[in-house]
């Protein structure tokens, strides 16, 4: 069965709800993503805003997999990088090239808003080798250090 890769705009929000959902049940962590869903009106105004990109795949108008990003303006040039924050596929459609189709989408984005680069993180545990390796398929390799730095302290 094909599938189609959509960009998500402010009339998209229960597109963005059921990735929402895809990513919990991926991720093994639906309370994160589906325990404190924010408004319509908010994810209206996150996908009207200029910074963040959401691309679904659909099969038969169904959410099977979904990428989230942030486009980060630079200040030392005039130029953005685009960030992956969250890449998922349905356990049941894996294997058939959507995360690639996802990713190569967010390339002519990219490219369109005049980024230089799209970057992504990954774990180094056993679960993350899957995406490990598909990002090794598209990118250069870096190796680098993630600290998270609480607000609260």
């Amino acid at each position: 069965m094909a599938f189609c890769i959509h960009y998500l705009t402010r009339n998209d929000v229960p597109l963005l709800e059921a990735m929402l959902k895809t990513f919990g049940k991926a991720f093994n962590e639906v309370h994160t993503y589906t325990g404190n869903i924010p408004s319509a009106g908010y994810l209206q105004r996150l996908l009207d805003g200029n910074s963040f990109i959401a691309l679904a795949a659909l099969k038969n108008a169904k959410v099977v997999g979904g990428l989230a990003a942030y486009e980060l303006k630079k200040f030392e040039q005039e130029r953005s990088e685009i960030y992956i924050y969250d890449l998922a596929v349905d356990s049941g459609h894996r294997r058939e090239g959507i995360a690639t189709a996802l990713i190569e989408a967010l390339k002519k984005i990219a490219a369109e808003r005049g980024a230089y680069v799209i970057y992504v993180q990954a774990d180094t545990g056993v679960e993350d080798q899957p995406a490990i390796a598909l990002y090794s398929k598209l990118g250069k390799r870096e190796d680098v250090l993630h600290f998270d730095i609480d607000v609260n302290e």
